[in-house]
């Protein structure tokens, strides 16, 4: 497996309907394959609006099976055309009742690994997430790809460490983190907690954000999306704050294992000291 992985990320603006919005990312990731990506992600919710800005039941249809649903599906097709590992995220339905905030993850023949299941739901103007998706209950996934570990961690969730951790744990050397989260919020946190976690648990990050407003509230989207390092530092520049764009970045994966020796964070946990973080 090579040590320097050329990955990919898109920032996207809403286009309106589902079949564009699908069909544009898969032009995207034909351009990073041109470009010599190996692996690609994908903002939360990529092929529909990000809705949760309203409480809506009409919402409840860009809901659909993972993996087994179209989206998924035409995914898995894609990943095999173009020999790229996909990050999908969607609105996973298991079934009536059932909705998750979710992202499948796809091997590089096209091969479905597994999915990641939001565990921490927002609930606060313009972000109702609570009224549409239950908690992630499949725990902590980390995916065997052809690239390497990945794993997943789906916006909100960035704001809380234990999770970055358990992924780290259980030996993710990226993790993607799509999200949808809106200038004047907390934007200030964006380019701070990634990279932070980044130098906690000594992997990448691939941090994916919207960009743009939408028809369903008044969240600015302000992408500038990126990937950062084991170090806590920005490979290459971040993308825009307004405009759609596909960012690929030489990532090399040499640098966990330098890290890792010479900084030796997880050598150094004490997790018999720790138990008084899980008390409810």
């Amino acid at each position: 497996m090579a040590s320097v992985v050329r990955a990919a990320l898109v920032q996207a603006t809403w286009t309106g309907d589902t079949e564009s919005m699908i069909a544009k990312h898969e032009e995207h990731a034909r351009e990073a394959a041109r470009q010599g990506a190996k692996i690609i992600g994908f903002q939360e919710v990529f092929n529909a609006p990000y809705f949760c800005q309203v409480q809506e039941p009409e919402h409840y249809r860009w809901a659909e099976p993972v993996p087994d649903g179209p989206t998924v599906t035409r995914m898995r097709d894609l990943a095999r055309e173009t020999g790229m590992v996909i990050v999908v995220p969607v609105f996973e339905i298991e079934q009536s009742g059932f909705y998750y905030n979710t992202a499948a993850v796809i091997d590089a023949d096209g091969s479905y690994l597994g999915k990641y299941r939001k565990h921490h739901i927002p609930q606060v103007k313009g972000f109702w997430e609570k009224y549409y998706f239950k908690p992630g209950n499949a725990g902590w996934p980390v995916f065997d790809t052809a690239v390497g570990k990945v794993g997943v961690y789906i916006c909100y969730d960035r704001h809380f460490p234990e999770g970055w951790r358990q992924l780290g744990l259980n030996g993710a050397q990226i993790v993607y983190n799509p999200s949808a989260t809106s200038r004047g919020l907390s934007s200030y946190l964006w380019q701070l907690e990634q990279p932070a976690a980044a130098v906690a648990n000594e992997y990448f990050v691939a941090a994916i954000n919207r960009v743009g407003q939408e028809e369903y509230g008044d969240n600015d989207f302000y992408g500038t999306s990126y990937f950062v390092d084991p170090r806590g530092q920005f490979v290459g520049e971040t993308a825009s704050d307004k405009a759609e764009e596909l960012v690929v970045r030489d990532l090399d994966f040499g640098l966990i294992d330098e890290v890792r020796q010479q900084w030796a964070f997880y050598r150094d946990r004490r997790p018999d000291a720790y138990e008084g973080l899980v008390r409810p």
